[in-house]
């Protein structure tokens, strides 16, 4: 789907949420007047791990603000492109304000906290190299990653996320985010101030460089809400974020086991991309004709099998799948 392009005239927003798309409705019109708080605006810098103000006179003022990794160029432009394609090859359905998302993980209930396998068969195969490149920071050694959600953002969507936190329950302490295809700003706010401040919403803009990785944890992680406003959209954004279990999922925690059998199922990394799902004929050795999925073709092109892909060729072993 080219950039930008509609799959259909309706969105995905819910109750409060919005886009491009359905502001001009009567019924969303009362959700766009909203009261503007007293706020104050820091930028995140990395080298110091500080929030900065700097203020009219040239003085600055600053704040430790911890729970940020970044490691930019954590993918290349070739790795880049090639997780687009992929994305791109599979469905994108529809979400709220303006978003298009893929989901790779098991099937939740947040409010009920009931979690269950559903049709979850393991995160997307091109991860793997992604999660074994994640370890390799001292921060995300321990990392085991049982969900992969994708956002498509658009410009011409409006899209956008309001500022959250993320479940607690299911999720662990590490978020972790791979942002593709343009920079953008991932907002940090805190309502309630934050020291001398007083009543009025703290904001620190973290910028996010093209093919860079950010991981969330601590008090940026369960204290401060994050978004991406609307306004640093410039153009496409493409981003993966890969959730771990919490402690109640984990050894020794109350739901161990089911915990276990998603992991297994999670970095067994074989899901499937909906796009590799054509069925392709292949002729074997006895002679006979057969369809096989192209994802099966795309398992054994990585394999010692001499396998043709995507067209007529012969496999001694195919009558076996």
């Amino acid at each position: 789907m080219a950039t930008g392009e509609m799959q259909n005239i309706n969105c995905g927003c819910k109750g409060i949420r919005t886009c491009l798309r359905c502001e001009a409705e009567e019924s969303k019109q009362h959700f766009l007047q909203k009261n503007e708080l007293i706020h104050y605006d820091f930028t995140y810098d990395p080298v110091s791990k500080s929030a900065v103000q700097e203020e009219e006179s040239g003085t600055q003022q600053s704040f430790a603000f911890p729970g940020i990794f970044l490691w930019e160029n954590f993918v290349s432009e070739y790795e880049e492109n090639e997780l687009i394609a992929r994305m791109d090859q599979d469905v994108w359905r529809e979400s709220q304000s303006g978003r298009r998302k893929q989901d790779f993980g098991p099937k939740v209930n947040f409010k009920k906290h009931r979690v269950r396998v559903g049709n979850f068969t393991g995160l997307p195969a091109i991860s793997r190299q992604l999660v074994d490149r994640m370890s390799k920071a001292p921060q995300l050694a321990s990392f085991k990653p049982v969900e992969q959600c994708n956002l498509d953002y658009d410009r011409l969507r409006g899209s956008a996320i309001d500022p959250h936190l993320d479940d607690s329950w299911l999720w662990g302490e590490h978020l972790v985010t791979i942002n593709l295809l343009s920079d953008t700003v991932l907002t940090m706010s805190l309502d309630q101030g934050w020291g001398d401040m007083g009543d009025g919403e703290v904001r620190v803009a973290v910028p996010l460089p093209r093919r860079s990785l950010i991981v969330l944890y601590g008090e940026a992680r369960h204290r401060w809400k994050h978004a991406i406003h609307r306004k640093d959209i410039q153009g496409r954004r493409v981003c993966s974020t890969f959730r771990e279990l919490s402690e109640e999922f984990l050894q020794g925690g109350e739901q161990e086991k089911l915990g276990s059998e998603l992991l297994d199922i999670a970095l067994s990394f074989k899901e499937p991309h909906a796009g590799l799902y054509l069925p392709v004929e292949l002729e074997c050795h006895t002679g006979r004709k057969k369809e096989v999925p192209a994802v099966v073709l795309a398992e054994l092109q990585w394999s010692s099998i001499d396998i043709p892909y995507l067209f007529l060729g012969t496999c001694p072993s195919i009558h076996d799948i």
